[in-house]
């Protein structure tokens, strides 16, 4: 069979838990030669400890430190742009969307942490692929803050908010009816064990190791869901895949390193982008199975809040600054295009830090450049909104 699918693994630490993510295949039967697995890790780290874990597993892949990433953007022609991927961050995702768009034998992706583990009662790979090819009935949720809590199905008994909900969107009503896939785009598994939280809300619930009292179990997750159109979600790149054609508007942005020390929201904000551009372009962001385990190591709660205090108050108002670009996109690279615009032209000075949003929206900006770089011979028309470059 065709590899079709790049998986990508930003890892500095168990890189390890990949084993069982290839022993959960095996056992469903799902082939493993479809997958090319990258590794997107640091100089500091074992790569050749990497490299032989993916040979003795006999599954094809690649593994990129920071000296690595430098040489392939300058094997790709593309010197200019190797600023888009920042270092020593998890944002260093978007090395593998820059990666899968290179190669276009790659038509979907994969994000997978490395401190998860998936779950036996779900075929993994299987059944996000699934989850991308679904039509028909499935849930539907909304509320009267236009935000839904992915996991409302049993928050009335936890309490929980997932990292990057926005505080002024607590204490929402939530309606849910029936809705009718079309087109999926991304497939969002949700994770029992530690609760994806921002720090905040971990000292909240009393945690001064970054993990949370509060603990989530199978029973609280019944099935999957969609945000409906015109309202927004948190989406966790954790145990996440998706279709080729959402690169231009699914960019990690540049956290971290940067002059306003913002980081932590580069997968809750691409999620923000993602489903506005989803929400143009008529198309699905489905939520729910499989679940993956996530174990998240041990660490100082205040080393988090230190990450994600200068980015809150933004974190507050980037889905109000992208909620009115792009009314007239035809394709996601004019939805993208728009929303960075947005970003990179508005003025945020009554906000604390605001100007990283100026910041963000001209990397993103750049970001499309890079891939039309990377891809020049193909186009993208609003016949053909399935192929996101030009």
């Amino acid at each position: 069979m065709q590899q079709d699918v790049c998986v990508v693994v930003p890892t500095i630490r168990e890189y390890g838990c990949l084993r069982a993510y290839f022993e959960n295949a095996r056992e469903y039967g799902f082939d493993l030669d479809r997958l090319f697995v990258l590794l997107v890790t640091e100089e500091f780290c074992d790569v050749d400890a990497m490299e032989r874990m993916l040979d003795e597993e006999g599954v094809d892949g690649a593994v990129y430190d920071g000296a690595r990433r430098e040489t392939w953007f300058d094997e790709q022609g593309v010197p200019a742009f190797s600023h888009l991927i920042p270092d020593a961050s998890h944002a260093q995702t978007s090395f593998g969307l820059l990666y899968t768009w290179a190669n276009p034998q790659f038509e979907r992706g994969f994000f997978i942490d490395d401190d998860t583990l998936p779950h036996e009662e779900w075929d993994f790979f299987g059944r996000h692929l699934a989850n991308l090819d679904s039509t028909g009935d499935v849930e539907s949720v909304r509320s009267d803050q236009r935000w839904v809590n992915v996991l409302y199905q049993n928050a009335d008994e936890s309490g929980l908010y997932p990292r990057g909900y926005p505080y002024s969107a607590m204490d929402e009503t939530v309606e849910t009816g029936r809705g009718e896939l079309t087109d999926v785009v991304a497939s969002q598994g949700l994770w029992t064990n530690v609760p994806d939280l921002d720090a905040v809300r971990i000292l909240m619930d009393g945690d001064l190791q970054g993990q949370a009292q509060t603990r989530t179990e199978k029973s609280d997750f019944d099935g999957d869901f969609v945000a409906e159109p015109g309202q927004y979600l948190t989406v966790c790149s954790m145990n996440l895949a998706f279709e080729r054609e959402v690169i231009p508007a699914f960019y990690q942005l540049p956290m971290d390193e940067n002059e306003w020390d913002v980081g932590r929201f580069d997968d809750i904000w691409s999620g923000v982008f993602l489903k506005r551009a989803a929400d143009l372009l008529g198309k699905d962001v489905l939520t729910g199975y499989p679940l993956c385990e996530h174990n998240k190591a041990p660490r100082p709660t205040f080393d988090d809040l230190t990450n994600e205090v200068p980015g809150l108050e933004l974190n507050e108002h980037v889905w109000e600054v992208v909620d009115d670009a792009g009314d007239a996109a035809d394709t996601w690279r004019e939805a993208a295009t728009a929303m960075a615009h947005a970003l990179a032209d508005g003025d945020f000075s009554a906000w604390n830090n605001g100007a990283f949003l100026n910041h963000c929206g001209d990397y993103w900006l750049d970001w499309l450049a890079c891939l039309s770089e990377l891809s020049p011979a193909r186009t993208e028309t609003a016949a053909d909104a399935t192929v996101a470059d030009d």
